[in-house]
């Protein structure tokens, strides 16, 4: 079963967090909205808006249409500068913070 374009644009940016290591809370923050909002977008209960899709994408330095293409393609869109690397995690909603151990 194919998947919405809505269902496609949450999952990508489930992908997008995750291969970042970025939360909830750090995509809302720079946003510029709530932790709230992000996660009834992400439940579905409100949608991605065109704006909210193109500040998304720029967040994670890829294109909107990558993003809405869904996670497999936001994934390979993903510069590498703003993955996650093994044994670092993110510090705030910026690209990882170079040195810091996992915890």
């Amino acid at each position: 079963m194919r998947m919405t374009l809505a269902e496609r644009v949450r999952s990508a940016v489930a992908t997008l967090m995750h291969a970042t290591g970025e939360s909830q809370t750090d995509l809302a923050t720079a946003l510029g909205v709530s932790q709230a909002q992000v996660s009834r977008r992400q439940a579905g209960s409100a949608a991605w808006s065109l704006e909210d899709c193109e500040a998304v994408a720029a967040h994670f330095g890829i294109d909107v249409l990558d993003l809405m293409a869904g996670p497999t393609q936001a994934s390979e869109a993903l510069p590498d500068a703003r993955r996650r690397a093994a044994g670092r995690r993110v510090s705030g909603a910026g690209p990882v913070a170079q040195g810091e151990a996992a915890r």
